[in-house]
């Protein structure tokens, strides 16, 4: 029963890096593409934006019904970059539906655009913060020291930042991925393609960064990943993955690059998720939450069962039929972007 809860929730995560992270992502590469990447953006995400969320919605539920102790120490020694991602995704949606609904007048406009982007990069890097934060082990439970100790120490550090800017990028690659798909056979495409693939190598750049500060922290992820031989088997196949990609990008057939990208971002979740298991968040002492030493009682994780399977059944036809009705439409003609 337990099995099933990680099962539900790694794919919530998987979920939602795919669609939210082309939502967040969106922002940031819209700030290199101008006024057409503005108006690319918006008729790519106007009809869905809101839906992409449900991942993450998943993942807290499952967390606070689930593994109580977890979420509680989160909300509690994380609540500040904790409180700038609820931040950033209410300014990033109120920005995003005033700019593109709501007003024509061009200074508000100009002002909400701006907040869209500034929000669309912050809230990622806090994202990917409060992961680090659970990975680098100075969370203190014992409820001593300082108020910086408790409450500022464990998020704010080389290690932390440099997986935020990881995942603002990766966010960013799989935006960039998703716009090739949106817009004609034009040279907007061929933008979107050359973004991507700077982001490609920003993000493995960046990955590299990741794990060179964490050794400098003492958290040794090399350790970890020649422990585990499915992390290996993934951080390969990712590799692999890369020249398929580029020819992809050359031989513009969209299912198969979004397909193979998906597939590629889930395996780097799934690498990450191998080398920490069963970990949710380590602890200065050693004293670490577990799935198995957090997890609610088995009546509990019954009954959370039960409302997933049910809510599972309503959100995956809801999904196929928000897509199907609202993205059939095909990619957007070059005279609608200039």
């Amino acid at each position: 029963m337990l099995q099933i809860v990680i099962v539900i929730l790694v794919i919530s995560f998987a979920l939602y890096t795919l669609l939210g992270g082309a939502d967040f992502g969106a922002g940031i590469v819209e700030t290199f593409r101008g006024s057409k990447g503005e108006k690319a953006v918006s008729k790519a995400m106007a009809p869905v934006w809101e839906a992409n969320h449900v991942g993450l919605i998943l993942a807290i539920v499952i967390i606070f019904t689930g593994f109580p102790r977890v979420y509680s120490t989160i909300s509690l020694y994380l609540h500040i970059p904790l409180m700038i991602v609820l931040i950033g995704i209410v300014m990033r949606g109120s920005s995003f539906i005033f700019r593109f609904y709501d007003t024509d007048d061009k200074t508000f406009h100009k002002y909400f655009s701006v907040l869209f982007k500034i929000s669309s990069f912050i809230t990622p890097v806090f994202l990917g913060i409060i992961f680090g934060a659970m990975l680098l082990g100075r969370i203190n439970l014992n409820n001593r020291g300082s108020f910086y100790e408790r409450f500022i120490m464990p998020w704010f550090n080389l290690f932390c930042l440099s997986v935020g800017f990881f995942i603002a990028s990766l966010f960013a690659y799989v935006a960039a991925t998703f716009l090739v798909g949106e817009t004609a056979k034009t040279p907007e495409q061929k933008k979107y393609i050359y973004l991507s693939k700077i982001f490609l190598f920003f993000t493995f750049a960046l990955g590299i960064f990741v794990v060179l500060t964490a050794e400098q922290e003492c958290h040794h992820l090399f350790y970890g990943f020649f422990k585990s031989s499915l992390s290996i088997a993934a951080f390969i196949i990712v590799v692999v993955l890369v020249p398929v990609i580029f020819y992809l990008y050359n031989h513009t057939n969209i299912f198969y690059l979004r397909a193979v990208i998906g597939a590629q971002v889930i395996l780097i979740i799934l690498g990450w998720f191998a080398i920490h298991f069963p970990v949710l968040v380590y602890e200065k002492s050693g004293d670490n939450l577990t799935f198995f030493n957090t997890a609610a009682s088995d009546a509990t994780l019954y009954q959370l069962l039960i409302a997933l399977f049910v809510g599972l059944l309503l959100i995956v036809p809801s999904f196929y039929f928000l897509f199907k009705i609202f993205k059939r439409t095909g990619p957007i003609k070059p005279d609608s972007i200039t």
